[in-house]
């Protein structure tokens, strides 16, 4: 009795940092804000009746926003759609025929610039989620379509004017970043990035008294940001509801095994079928609930392991519902890597502790 309250009470207190270690599983929405840092651009700055001028356009750190709606597998991977935006102001165009000075005010004859980007981009992402329950780092790399709207405001004494023209370019991009989660909001996290994305091919501007071409566009983002995953509530609230349960009762009406390929939560036929027998069954006799509950064997993390055996529980209590057991009458457990039914060390994939027991009481 003692072992086993030992092992109940160390289940309650490693679901808070469960709840932090789950992957991303169903929809989740996230934003994130911070600086641009643009390398030099390579461009030509022609004036009508004037010289030109060719070299690398220098421009100030600006700044960048970006906000996505994703969908997580569960298993680690993520795909996500991205508006973005970002904001840099030219400070001046150098090269081997001479240099010009942008100034980001209208007064003194001065020209002054800017370029700003947004548009649609698709991301593919892969969480980490067995380094550490605390932080979960990933990586991703993404695709689409950024206008570059190059604005330019010319002053002399003989007058003058502001110009914006707008160019599209297919773009691509890079992203590395960690997400801390916060225990006391399951599904929310903070997120820090950097991303590194750039423009295809050279743009072309008019601008009525001035042309530019430029090419080569590069930018280096770092993001802070918030993460929220809207499935992640309801898997660590049931989390929470299953700890005080504790083992099965030892002699229930009638029990049955519904077993799992390694890392995965998804019925296979066989595994349908033994559902579908125990929902059957369930109408020939008297109960007053049916337990599943779920289990892992020791490969991955004690962490992961709690919530991909919570949801093998929820798709094998989906497959009875469907079937036509009343969600009323279903608790859902999860345990883990604990209650092995064959023991073994850690780290071992064993077909046999990938299960969910089906117990009706």
């Amino acid at each position: 009795m003692q072992i086993r309250n030992a092992l109940l009470a160390a289940t309650i207190l490693a679901l808070p940092v469960a709840a932090q270690a789950q992957p991303v599983t169903g929809l989740y929405i996230a934003t994130g804000a911070g600086a641009n840092l643009m390398q030099q651009e390579p461009g030509t700055l022609t004036f009508v009746d004037g010289p030109s001028v060719s070299g690398n356009l220098r421009t100030d750190v600006g700044a960048v926003g970006v906000l996505s709606l994703g969908w997580g597998f569960g298993n680690g991977l993520r795909v996500e759609g991205e508006g973005d935006y970002r904001y840099n102001g030219y400070r001046s165009l150098n090269g081997p025929g001479g240099s010009f000075s942008f100034h980001n005010d209208f007064h003194n004859n001065q020209t002054s610039g800017s370029e700003q980007k947004y548009g649609p981009m698709v991301n593919v992402l892969y969480d980490f989620t067995t380094l550490s329950p605390m932080v979960m780092p990933y990586v991703g790399v993404g695709g689409g379509y950024q206008w570059a709207a190059e604005h330019i405001h010319i002053n002399d004494m003989e007058g003058g004017g502001s110009t914006t023209t707008t160019k599209g370019a297919f773009a691509y991009q890079a992203i590395l970043g960690a997400a801390f989660p916060i225990p006391s909001a399951p599904g929310l996290a903070v997120t820090a990035e950097y991303r590194f994305m750039g423009l295809a091919g050279n743009r072309d501007y008019n601008f009525g008294g001035a042309s530019v071409r430029a090419s080569d566009d590069y930018n280096h983002s770092i993001l802070v940001g918030i993460r929220y995953a809207f499935g992640a509530t309801a898997v660590a609230q049931t989390a929470a509801a299953a700890a005080p349960m504790a083992a099965p009762a030892p002699a229930p009406a009638r029990s049955y095994l519904v077993f799992f390929d390694w890392d995965k939560a998804n019925l296979t036929p066989r595994a349908q079928q033994i559902i579908r027998e125990a929902a059957d069954n369930s109408t020939k006799v008297k109960y007053t609930r049916i337990e599943v509950n779920g289990y892992t064997d020791t490969s991955g993390t004690p962490q992961y392991n709690q919530g991909l055996s919570i949801r093998r529980a929820q798709a094998v209590a989906a497959e009875l519902v469907k079937d036509g057991v009343p969600q009323g009458a279903i608790a859902i457990q999860g345990f883990g890597e604990t209650h092995l039914l064959v023991p073994t060390g850690n780290g071992v994939r064993e077909p046999q502790n990938r299960r969910v027991e089906i117990i009706i009481r």
